[in-house]
This record gives C-alpha cells, structure tokens and sequence, in this order.
C-alpha cells in the first residue's frame, strides 16, 4: 500500500517547555506520524521561522520542506495529508486553504474545534464540499478508561443510558474533549437545546481565547438523554471525572487516585481493569508525551481515508460539540435556555467580554487588591 505523505503546519515551541499559548501539538502529531507505517512526514510550516527550524531539526526534514508560509508549503509539496496545530482562532482559514490545495486528501485538526460558530461549520462544510477528509484530534476517546467504559455500557451493564455527568476541568479547552466523549458514550446524536450560567472573574485566556473559571451547563440529546457539566469551583459535585449513570448502575471515571474507571451495582463499586492506562497524557517507555493516545488518533485518520468510511473524529461529529460548547455560553448571554440548530455565528463569551457584559479583573490589578 502507497506511502501518505504528511506536512504540519504549527510547530510550536519547545515541546518541554508547554503553554497556554502554544503547547506544541504539532510535535504530538509528527510523532504519531512516524510511528505509523505507512506515513512519512516530509514537511512544515510555521509563522516562527525558529520554531519552525528546530522542528524540522528534530525530525530530520530537509532545509526546502521547512517553510513560513503555509500556502507556499502547500503548493511547493502537495502533501497527501496534513495536520493543523495553530490557534483555534486560525482553524478555520488554514484548514480551507489546505482544503482548496491540489492533492490534500485529509486535513486533521487540532481541539478546540474553531473560535467561532461559524468558523466550525465553515471547516466542516468546505473539506465536504471538495471531498476532503476532515478530523480533529479529539484523542482522549481511544484511552483505555474511556474504550473500556463505553464497552460496559454498549453491553448493557448499567442498562440504558440515563445521564452523562462531567466534573473534569473546563468547558471550552478541556471541555472540547469531556463533552466530545459525553456524546461518543450518546452514539454521537447531537443535542436538542441548553441551559448555562458561568462566572469569568479572573483573567483566563488560553490560545487567544478567553476560558471562563466556573460553569454549570445542562443539556439534552435528541434520544432524551441528559448531559450536564461543573467546571471550576464546585466541579467536585460530580463525584467523578465522568459520570454514566444508568437506570441499572453507574460508571465512574476517576481524574486522579483510586480506581480509572469503575462499575457501580446494588450500591457497590467495582474496579475495572484498563490496562494501566490513565484518562491523562503520560510519557511512554521512551518518554514521549502522550504517544498513545495520539498514535491511535493518526491510526483512526489513516485507516478511515483508506477505506473511506466516516472517522470517528470527524468534523460533522466535532459539530455536535462545538454546538454544545458556544450554545452554552449564548444561553449565559440569553439568560435562558437556547434550542437547537444554534443560530448564531460568533463566539458569545469572547463578544460578552469585549462589550464589557463580563468584566475579569486583569491578573495585575488582582495581586494588588
């Protein structure tokens, strides 16, 4: 079977040295990369010219494949795939362009999905229109604890499927992989409305978008199952990570201590075996940050092109969260609930923030209060 050629484009910094503004996931996907088979990374791009070098450095790739500009990349090597790690906010304009590129078969993308609503369905609707394969790098959903979890209840040892609880980190970031798996363990329906409120006192901007510090959102999925999330203070009025609660049981998948995942029956907990694997990204034997996980991802990607089936991370998929996501925080503007098909474009919270609606006190001026 023929080689896919694959280029990135964001490279990030220093992979040891991760932030919220650039946490190098375009090292994470070179390394899933040359870890498969039947891919080889031949190029990339990014708009940090030194950033980009020390990349290419680490991967062996020569000084002509190593570029500035992405569409240059893009017409100068005709990759077969490629993957985007740039700002959410730059999702958008760099996967159409890629999209609109003589010979991409498959863009894979990183999470959160865009900055705007309409910048997610703009990505999703461009790669369908041209036929170009769309995914994003919702990982997380090939860890052993959340596999293992979604085996037990496929088999019915809760029963059905009641109500997926989330008390793990935050909505937008981290909320871009808990609610992605919330409707994984849903079959993937997409919801039918929600109801929100959140707290943004302190200052939290994370790849050039504003994260709230405390949130509380219900919502209902099309079958009449329910999801709910508590971010921030308070989260741990979940009990758990995730939550699948059952008519029969529940399961519950543990952030940190105990048990990964357990089975709860008759009032009893039971520890269920996931192969040592945690629901975070570990270093591997090798000491390579979260290659598991992103190794599978790249897996999923390579195999869905290959055999033209519909991957599990794919864009239409992603929409289902990213409505749930910025209809959240349209319901905190709205100050009700908000019933899908989510008919707005923008992002409500960052527009709540630059109209003064929500009012954080810059980090400076807190340490001086």
């Amino acid at each position: 079977m023929d080689t896919h050629t694959v280029a990135i484009i964001g490279t990030g910094p220093d992979p040891e040295n991760p932030t919220v503004d650039g946490f190098a996931m375009g090292y994470r996907h070179a390394e899933a990369y040359a870890n498969h088979d039947r891919c080889r990374l031949v190029a990339c791009a990014d708009i940090v010219p030194e950033n980009a070098e020390a990349f290419a450095e680490t991967f062996d790739l020569p000084p002509e494949n190593v570029f500035e500009d992405h569409r240059e990349m893009l017409r100068a090597v005709a990759p077969d795939a490629v993957s985007v790690a740039v700002p959410p906010e730059v999702h958008p304009d760099v996967v159409v362009d890629c999209a609109r590129s003589e010979g991409v078969a498959a863009v894979h993308c990183e999470k959160p999905m865009a900055y705007t609503w309409a910048g997610a369905r703009r990505m999703v609707e461009e790669c369908r229109d041209r036929g170009v394969q769309l995914t994003f790098n919702r990982q997380r959903r090939f860890g052993r604890p959340f596999t293992e979890a979604e085996r037990l209840l496929d088999e019915g040892a809760i029963g059905d499927l009641e109500r997926v609880e989330i008390g793990w980190g935050d909505f937008y970031d981290t909320g871009a992989h808990t609610v992605d798996l919330a409707g994984m363990f849903n079959d993937d329906r997409p919801a039918e409305w929600i109801i929100a409120g959140l707290d943004y006192r302190e200052e939290d901007v994370r790849f050039g978008v504003h994260q709230e510090n405390q949130m509380w959102a219900q919502w209902r999925y099309e079958n009449g199952v329910h999801g709910c999330v508590s971010t921030g203070e308070g989260s741990d009025f979940v009990g758990a990570a995730l939550l699948l609660r059952g008519r029969d049981g529940a399961l519950r998948i543990d952030a940190d201590g105990g048990p990964m995942l357990e089975l709860e029956q008759d009032g009893a907990r039971h520890p269920v075996d996931v192969d040592g694997e945690t629901m975070h990204h570990t270093p591997d034997e090798d000491g390579r940050f979260g290659s598991r996980f992103h190794d599978r991802a790249v897996a999923e990607v390579v195999d869905a092109l290959e055999t033209g089936r519909e991957s599990v991370l794919s864009g239409r998929r992603g929409l289902n969260t990213a409505e749930i996501l910025f209809g959240g925080y349209e319901s905190v503007r709205r100050r009700g609930r908000v019933d899908f098909p989510l008919e707005i474009d923008g992002n409500p919270l960052e527009e709540m923030v630059e109209s003064g609606a929500l009012a954080p006190t810059p980090p400076a001026e807190a340490d001086r209060s």
